[in-house]
C-alpha cells in the first residue's frame, strides 16, 4: 500500500489555533461560560448550522446576542470569533508546497464564513497571493459544502470528485472523531495530538514518519 493522496484538516493541523481564546474574549465583554456553547469537541446545533453554511453570519451574530447579557456589536462578535486564529507559520506553507509535489494534497476544514473571510484576507495580504490555491490540488470548506465533519458525505465527495482510492489516501486531523469518520470509508486516518506539529510528522525528505499509516 502506497499513500498517494493526503487530506489535511486546517485548524490545529495547519493553522495554529486556540479554542479557549473565543470564550476568553467573550468573557471580557461580559458573556461568561461560553464553553457551554463551543469547545473543540462539542458545540450547539446553531453553531453546527453556521459551519454548514445553513445560516448567515448575520443570523449567527443574532444568535450570539441572544445568549449574551449585554449588547454586542457585530465587530465585537467577529473579533471574539476570530480570536481562535493564531497563525500559519511560514515554514508550514513551505512544507505544504513540497508535499504537493510528492502527493495529491487536499484541504477539508470545518469552518464558517466569519473565520473564512478573515483568514483568506489575512493570508492573501501577507503573501501577496492566495496560498491555499497554490498549496492544495483543491480545498473544501464546510460552509461551502453544506456539510461538516464527522459526517462522512464530505469525505465521500472529495473521494468521488477527485477519483481517489481510499486505501491510497491519508486524512490528518486534530479531532479523533473526525479521523474515525474517515476510517469508516476505508481512508487511512491519523490523529495529530495536541503539542505535535505537522513538521514533526514528516521527515526532511517529505516522507511520512513511521507509524503514521498502519
Amino acid at each position: 500500500m502506497i499513500i498517494k493522496n493526503i487530506i489535511f484538516d486546517l485548524g490545529g493541523v495547519i493553522y495554529d489555533i486556540r479554542y479557549e481564546n473565543i470564550a476568553d474574549r467573550f468573557r471580557t465583554y461580559g458573556l461568561q461560560d461560553f464553553e457551554k456553547y463551543y469547545t473543540q469537541l462539542s458545540q450547539t446545533p446553531m453553531i453546527d448550522q453556521f459551519e454548514e453554511g445553513r445560516i448567515t453570519p448575520a443570523d449567527f451574530r443574532e444568535y450570539i446576542r441572544g445568549i449574551s447579557p449585554i449588547a454586542l456589536s457585530d465587530q465585537q462578535i467577529d473579533d471574539a470569533w476570530n480570536a481562535i486564529l493564531i497563525e500559519i507559520p511560514k515554514l508550514r506553507w513551505q512544507l505544504l508546497g513540497g508535499l504537493r509535489i510528492k502527493y495529491n494534497t487536499y484541504l477539508f476544514s470545518n469552518t464558517n464564513q466569519i473565520n473564512y473571510d478573515h483568514f483568506m484576507a489575512e493570508e492573501t495580504a501577507k503573501h501577496g497571493f492566495n496560498p491555499f490555491e497554490v498549496s492544495f490540488c483543491k480545498t473544501y470548506f464546510s460552509q461551502l459544502m453544506h456539510t461538516r465533519k464527522p459526517k462522512t458525505d464530505g469525505f465521500q465527495t472529495i473521494l468521488d470528485e477527485n477519483g481517489l482510492i481510499p486505501d491510497e489516501t491519508l486524512f490528518i486531523d486534530d479531532n479523533p472523531t473526525n479521523v474515525e469518520a474517515a476510517k469508516s470509508l476505508g481512508i487511512h486516518g491519523y490523529h495529530l495530538p495536541k503539542g505535535k506539529t505537522l513538521e514533526q510528522l514528516f521527515r526532511c525528505n517529505l516522507t511520512l514518519a513511521e507509524g503514521v499509516v498502519q
